[in-house]
């Protein structure tokens, strides 16, 4: 949804370049603009293993989040800021007090994230920084990322470095309609707040991820993304329960440090003027003893000059944890346990198909109107979780009136 087209700075070019008499003291400079994304996206999801309840129960939930990005683009110079909120609604929430159907059916999720990017010398090298932040009413998550890539001066291969770090607490009770009279405290199922399981309530997380892309041909362009991912403090869900074969009941837990390992490799394929295929493989395994691999797959055809379609589909498949055991099968001298399925072992599904519509009209005498996007997609995993998600983008673009006399010396 997110992805730059080339054809848009090309068409836009075209659309506003004007015949003129040859000035030996023109120089070219690029127009300053501003892109301007709106985002609309629906999930909705049904299962019958919430870890709320133990690894049985509702999954049920629905996610409205609509989204704006901003993106001031100049000759060297590039300044974006991503705003959007998150209306979660779930079912199995309410199995956290002894309230069904209460405020906590519902939550909102607030994030903002800002990103500066600077390019460097002959525009071979760029560099980046950006934070922001997120919170709903479990978690306050704090980010910032660095970002670095290099062009070869043919241009044909891209090196990318890029390092994220998240701080985040986990204590309920940021929201003023928060139901719970003590704010910023771990929540715990009604049942088990006898006693404070927990003594951390922070998580930090810490990326680093590379990256290598290589234009092989004129049709063929393939890339690798090694990474590595660091979590330290609470990974465990305060309000997850866990039942054991002696009838005993406890908060989830799990150990206080996870190191994560995934690579990525890409493959674009320009299989003619009209279609264009990509490929992807994922391999991912990390310390909890999880080793997963994903596979996808999406073709864009373009039906007329302003309309394409991408059909595309996803298979996943992962082990499961150690730490992993179904409703009422832990051990009760287990150390660490959870009955969260999503650390289970299974297999997943997703299909759909994305719709491109960009006529790149111009609306106003600086204003372009670039593409809409629409993008439906079905998911199913093989422990009968299922899900729809569609989502809807509206990108346009304001460029900036220039004053003649800066493109003279």
């Amino acid at each position: 949804m997110k992805r730059r087209y080339l054809v848009l700075g090309m068409v836009a070019a075209a659309l506003r370049g004007k015949p003129q008499a040859a000035d030996t003291s023109y120089q070219k400079r690029e127009i300053p603009k501003t892109d301007i994304e709106l985002l609309y996206s629906m999930y909705n999801q049904s299962g019958d293993h919430s870890a709320i309840t133990g690894g049985i129960g509702t999954e049920k939930l629905e996610v409205y989040a609509p989204e704006l990005n901003l993106s001031f683009n100049h000759a060297k110079s590039t300044f974006s800021i991503n705003a959007g909120t998150d209306v979660i609604s779930s079912a199995s929430t309410d199995r956290i007090d002894d309230v069904v159907s209460s405020a906590s059916k519902r939550d909102v999720r607030y994030h903002t994230d800002i990103m500066y990017l600077r390019k460097i010398g002959k525009n071979q090298t760029e560099v980046g920084v950006g934070t922001g932040v997120s919170f709903e009413s479990d978690y306050l998550s704090l980010p910032a990322r660095a970002f670095v890539s290099h062009s070869t001066p043919s241009g044909l291969r891209k090196y990318n470095l890029a390092f994220s770090a998240y701080f985040d607490d986990l204590r309920w009770g940021r929201r003023a309609d928060q139901s719970y009279k003590t704010p910023l405290q771990l929540i715990y199922p009604a049942e088990l707040r006898y006693k404070e399981w927990y003594d951390v309530h922070n998580r930090y997380t810490f990326n680093v991820k590379a990256g290598i892309e290589q234009v092989i041909n004129k049709r063929l362009v393939a890339a690798v993304y090694p990474e590595m991912t660091l979590q330290k403090g609470l990974l465990a869900t305060p309000f997850h329960r866990v039942y054991f074969t002696n009838d005993s009941l406890k908060v989830e837990n799990l150990p206080k440090q996870r190191i994560r390992v995934p690579i990525g490799l890409k493959v674009n394929w320009f299989a003619g003027s009209r279609t264009i295929i990509k490929a992807g493989y994922g391999f991912y395994r990390d310390n909890f003893g999880i080793t997963a691999n994903n596979f996808d797959l999406e073709t864009g055809i373009k039906i007329s000059p302003v309309v394409t379609l991408s059909p595309f589909v996803n298979v996943y498949r992962q082990s499961p944890a150690r730490y992993f055991r179904p409703y009422h099968e832990h051990a009760p001298d287990a150390i660490y346990y959870s009955s969260d399925y999503d650390l289970s072992g299974f297999t997943s599904y997703r299909v759909g198909v994305g719709f491109r519509w960009a006529p790149f009209r111009y609306l106003a005498a600086r204003g372009i109107f670039d593409e809409v996007q629409i993008r439906y997609a079905f998911f199913k995993r093989s422990d009968r979780l299922h899900a729809h998600m569609l989502s809807a983008s509206f990108k346009f673009t304001r460029e900036k009136k220039q004053n003649p006399n800066l493109n003279r010396n």
